[in-house]
C-alpha cells in the first residue's frame, strides 16, 4: 500500500519576503539573500513606471486606454513565452510564485481528482496546497536530490490501488540548498504507471541560473516569480501547456481574464517589468553564472577554511549562487543576527520559513537531525553580488563564528 505520508507534510503560513534593513550611508555591507528576493533591476523599474501614470488603463476594457494596456500585456506575455519556451497563450499571469504553485496543484485536482506526488523538499507554496489534497511525499537522498526510483514505485502503487497519479510536482532548484532536481527525467520515471499525470515544476529559483525553457520542456505546468530575477514583487506566471489546459480549473473566480484561469484585473506594470527582467537575465546568464560561481567558491572556500564550515551538497549539484553551509557548534539563527548587525544579510532558510520554530523540512528530508539543521545558514548570491561584498562577508562571518563559539558554555 501507499504509505500514509500526508500527515508529515508541513503546513505553514507564507509571509512575504523582504529586503533586510539598509546600512547607513557609506557603510560596508553584503546582501547575500538573493534566493529570498533580488534587487529590482533599473530597466524593469523604468519599464513599469509609465503604468503608474499616463498608461493606467485596465486591459479588460474596450477604449483606447484599455487597448494600450492590453497591447503592453500581450507584448509582455510574448516576451515571457520566448524565455519559457511556450506559446504566448500558455502564459497565465499570477500575483507571484505562491499563487502559481497553488493554481497548479489545486487547479489540477479540481479538474481531475486523483493521487498527487510531490518531492519532500518542495517549497511550502507547493507543500501546503498538496497537504490539503492528501498528497504523498517522494523522498530525497542525503544530497537533496529526489529519488526517482521511489517516485516510480509510488506511481506504480497508486495505479495498483486504482488511484492513478494526477499530478507530480518537483521543483527545478531548491530554495534552501540550491540543489538542481532532475526535472527532465520525471516523465520517464513515471511512465508507464502515470503516463497521464501532469508534471508541474516550481522553477521560481531557476531563471537566473538555468535554461528554464530547456529544463522544463516536458512539464505541463511551470511556475515563475518576478522578484527572484530582478523583477518586482507581486507578479508571477504559470505556464499552462495544452495537456494541462484541458484539466486545470481556476482557483480565483470572477472575471474571464487569463483564459478564464485566473480572474482579476492583471498587474500590467508588474508583467511588463517581469518580462524585461526575464529577457535581461537570459541574455546575461552565461556571464552571470561564470562570475558568480567564482565568487561563491571564494566565499565557501574561505568559510570552510576560516570558520570550519561544512558544505551540505556537492557544488556541482547546486546553482552558481548557492552557498549553503553548516557551522558546527553555532546557532544559525544567532549567526544570521550577528552578521546582520555587521552589514551581512543572509538567512537560515527559505524566506517563507525563516523564523519558524521547527527545523527546516528540507534538511530533515535530507536526513539531518534538528540540532544539525539549526546550525545551517544560507548565503545566496545574485547577479549584482560583488567581490567586495564577498570579502566583507568572509571577514564578518568568520569573526562572528569565532565569537559565538567562544561564548558557548564549553568555550567552543
Amino acid at each position: 500500500m501507499l504509505p500514509d505520508l500526508s500527515a508529515s507534510l508541513p503546513g505553514a503560513s507564507l509571509p512575504g519576503a523582504s529586503l533586510p534593513g539598509a546600512e547607513g550611508p557609506g557603510s560596508p555591507g553584503a546582501y547575500l539573500d538573493h534566493a529570498a528576493t533580488t534587487p529590482l533591476r533599473p530597466e524593469a523599474l523604468a519599464a513599469m513606471l509609465p503604468f503608474f501614470g499616463e498608461r493606467f488603463g485596465n486591459p479588460s476594457g474596450a477604449h483606447r486606454h484599455a487597448r494600450a494596456a492590453r497591447r503592453a500585456l500581450d507584448e509582455a506575455r510574448g516576451e515571457l513565452s520566448g524565455v519559457l519556451g511556450c506559446a504566448p497563450g500558455e502564459v497565465v499571469f499570477t500575483s507571484g510564485g505562491t499563487e502559481a504553485d497553488n493554481l497548479a496543484v489545486l487547479g489540477t485536482v479540481a479538474g481531475r481528482p486523483g493521487t498527487v506526488l510531490v518531492s519532500a523538499v518542495e517549497h511550502r507554496a507547493v507543500l501546503a496546497p498538496a497537504r490539503s489534497v492528501g498528497a504523498y511525499l517522494v523522498p530525497v537522498g542525503t544530497s537533496g536530490v529526489v529519488d526517482l526510483g521511489a517516485l516510480a514505485a509510488l506511481a506504480g502503487a497508486a495505479r495498483e490501488l486504482g488511484a492513478p497519479v494526477t499530478l507530480v510536482s518537483v521543483m527545478l532548484v531548491n530554495s534552501e540548498t540550491g540543489v538542481v532536481q532532475p526535472v527532465e527525467a520525471l516523465r520517464d520515471a513515471t511512465a508507464p504507471d502515470a503516463a497521464e499525470a501532469l508534471l508541474h515544476c516550481d522553477a521560481v529559483q531557476g531563471l537566473t541560473w538555468l535554461d528554464v525553457a530547456a529544463r522544463t520542456a516536458d512539464c505541463d505546468l511551470v511556475s515563475i516569480s518576478g522578484h527572484k530575477f530582478g523583477g518586482p514583487t507581486g507578479i508571477g506566471a504559470l505556464v499552462v501547456r495544452p495537456r494541462a489546459a484541458a484539466v486545470l480549473r481556476p482557483v480565483l473566480r470572477g472575471g474571464p481574464q487569463e483564459s478564464e484561469l485566473r480572474a482579476g484585473t492583471q498587474n500590467v506594470a508588474g508583467a511588463v517589468a517581469m518580462a524585461v527582467a526575464a529577457r535581461l537575465a537570459v541574455a546575461e546568464r552565461a556571464e552571470t553564472v561564470r562570475r558568480i560561481a567564482a565568487l561563491r567558491d571564494r566565499l565557501a572556500d574561505g568559510l570552510v577554511a576560516s570558520a570550519g564550515a561544512l558544505e551540505l551538497a556537492p557544488r556541482a549539484s547546486r546553482v552558481a549562487g548557492s552557498c549553503h553551509l553548516r557551522f558546527p557548534g553555532v546557532s544559525g539563527e544567532e549567526l544570521v543576527i550577528d552578521a546582520d548587525a555587521h552589514g551581512v544579510a543572509a538567512s537560515t532558510g527559505s524566506a517563507c520559513a525563516s523564523g519558524a520554530r521547527e527545523p527546516s523540512h528540507v534538511l530533515a528530508a535530507m536526513g539531518m537531525s534538528g540540532a544539525e539543521a539549526r546550525e545551517v545558514v544560507r548565503f545566496s548570491l545574485g547577479a549584482t553580488t560583488t567581490a567586495s561584498e564577498v570579502d566583507h562577508a568572509l571577514a564578518v562571518v568568520s569573526e562572528a563564528v569565532a565569537r559565538l563559539r567562544r561564548a558557548r558554555p564549553d568555550g567552543g
